[in-house]
């Protein structure tokens, strides 16, 4: 069973950069059904990363929770199944 749910944001904007408040997450892309494979980033010890598929910069802010972003509409929410 998990413990904690993995936080996931996504770029349906288009921006360059998104900064995050977590260092290990799941890029979507687009909002579904617009989303790509829906891939684990780990930053490990840098304060950034580019996610492969959409090329987007996630930009670690350890001002905001796990659970959130700047701009704020970059969190996704997974429909529980």
């Amino acid at each position: 069973m998990a413990h904690a749910v993995i936080p996931h944001f996504q770029n349906d904007r288009g921006l360059e950069s998104i900064e995050i408040g977590a260092k290990e997450f799941q890029c979507v892309g687009a909002r579904p059904p617009f989303d790509h494979p829906h891939v684990f980033l780990d930053m490990g010890d840098d304060n950034e990363i580019i996610c492969p598929y959409c090329s987007t910069l996630y930009r670690y802010n350890p001002g905001l929770s796990a659970h959130q972003a700047e701009p704020a509409d970059c969190v996704w929410t997974p429909e529980a199944a």
